[in-house]
């Protein structure tokens, strides 16, 4: 895999301007599976773009291309500014990724992990600071195993903030949290975006999408079957003629269960 030379990425960056993702094409198969089919789609930059689709779906093999971590058959990803294809080692010094399930080590406090991490990118920074981004300043001394289920997944995304990324990956942030957790990580990652940063979330959560994306791709078999914004692809499923058999009322049980309880973190 050659490297990308200078003169190549200024024609990427000339190429992509405005995108922080463009993807062309993409391919990928194992064996008789083809897990990602020809899919192609763009990114802009400070955009909030879902990714949706049932368990085997392709979403997972996308991402993981995206973020250097897998080799495509075919086709073409640039991430933010960078080839993929030629350069994903150092795709990984501009983005950041948070996962649903992280491992950290047991025996150092959120200020010393924090600190590992910049150590590990030779960047600077302020702990304390980074924590208190993610609402967790008053955890700066403790242990990732002490903290609660929203709280794992808050630092989690400050780990993923340590290199400063322009492209911020989110795998399902809200998988088990209870509802006031759940709107807080909707909050930290829509200011996540006013910082100027594009995330790809992936999640199972329609109506979570529909609350933070302002475009989703849904896709199915390795195919991207439709992309645009939750509003519109609403609308045109309204307009086929698609009426529930229930109506949707004003307000749910979640927002019940947060007026009685209050939207105020519950964290121990």
């Amino acid at each position: 895999m050659s490297a990308i030379t200078q003169a190549e990425e200024a024609n990427l960056q000339l190429d992509t301007q405005g995108f922080a993702i463009v993807v062309d094409g993409l391919r990928k198969r194992y064996g008789n599976l083809v897990a990602v089919d020809g899919i192609s789609f763009r990114v802009k930059e400070r955009e909030i773009f879902g990714l949706l689709g049932p368990n085997g779906a392709g979403k997972t093999t996308t991402v993981e291309i995206l973020e250097g971590l897998r080799q495509a058959d075919a086709g073409r990803a640039v991430v933010a500014g960078i080839d993929v294809f030629k350069a994903p080692q150092k795709v990984k010094s501009r983005i950041g990724v948070q996962l649903q399930a992280s491992a950290f080590f047991d025996y150092l406090t959120l200020v010393e992990l924090i600190e590992m991490f910049a150590a590990l990118y030779e960047r600077p920074i302020d702990a304390r600071v980074l924590l208190t981004r993610v609402g967790l300043e008053d955890k700066a001394s403790s242990r990732v195993k002490t903290l609660s289920g929203g709280q794992k997944q808050r630092f989690s995304i400050a780990t993923a903030l340590v290199n400063e990324p322009r492209v911020l990956f989110l795998d399902e942030p809200t998988t088990g949290l209870d509802p006031q957790a759940r709107r807080n990580l909707w909050e930290l990652a829509q200011a996540i975006r006013q910082d100027g940063r594009t995330i790809v979330l992936t999640t199972h959560y329609m109506d979570e999408a529909e609350t933070l994306c302002d475009r989703v791709a849904v896709m199915d078999r390795g195919k991207i079957i439709a992309m645009d914004t939750p509003a519109t692809l609403v609308g045109n499923l309204l307009a086929k003629g698609f009426r529930r058999r229930q109506v949707e009322r004003e307000a749910n049980l979640e927002d019940v269960f947060l007026d009685l309880t209050g939207h105020e973190l519950r964290e121990g």
